[in-house]
């Protein structure tokens, strides 16, 4: 079992990533971009034999804890088989 841990910035932190790829996008003619957030997505792959509770917990401390900064991030995870 996989877990997908995706990571963005909160909406009221500045991007500066997504800005410039906003800006690049712009000078390449592509005008229906009208912003860009730039994230991460973390996979992890999760040993055998844990109920899906266990494997869910153990993963929102890793993300809570390691993988993103709470202060100015967001989480969320999602299960692939």
């Amino acid at each position: 079992m996989r877990a997908i841990v995706e990571v963005m910035l909160n909406s009221k932190v500045l991007d500066p990533q997504g800005k410039a790829v906003e800006g690049a996008l712009s000078n390449m003619g592509l005008s229906a971009v009208k912003g860009v957030r730039i994230g991460k997505r973390i996979e992890l792959e999760i040993a055998e034999g844990l109920s899906q509770e266990e494997a869910q917990a153990q993963v929102e401390e890793a993300a809570d804890k390691l993988l993103a900064n709470p202060v100015i991030e967001t989480w969320s995870i999602s299960w692939e088989r």
